[in-house]
């Protein structure tokens, strides 16, 4: 099914909120020994993974300095890693790249906008 960026952008932000609403209120510790919430953030990391595969073209060569390739990639590695997700990169991944990710995320959205 063909969604549009704008929709790609909207699933993206979506599971972006998830994560920095649960990071925001869980310690690294706390992560680690709660299993439901491992595979809920690994699940949100496959989710923008997948909606990062699918923007066009056009946004991945236009925004080159977004990571779009690892972003893709680490949902790959979840999805194909079946027997050894490594819950700690889950959680840097939560805590550290994904607040970055929203920050640029918001700029395309205001840019794009504009630009209709």
């Amino acid at each position: 099914m063909y969604r549009s960026n704008e929709d790609l952008y909207n699933h993206i932000f979506d599971e972006i909120i998830f994560l920095e609403s649960e990071t925001g209120t869980m310690t690294k510790k706390a992560f680690l020994k709660d299993e439901k919430t491992q595979r809920a953030f690994a699940r949100s990391i496959e989710i923008i993974g997948e909606a990062v595969k699918n923007i066009s073209n056009d946004i991945i060569i236009k925004y080159k300095e977004v990571p779009w390739r690892n972003i893709a990639g680490m949902r790959d590695k979840l999805i194909h890693g079946y027997f050894s997700v490594d819950y700690e990169i889950v959680w840097d991944v939560a805590k550290n790249i994904i607040p970055k990710f929203k920050n640029q995320l918001i700029k395309i959205m205001d840019t794009e906008k504009k630009e209709k």
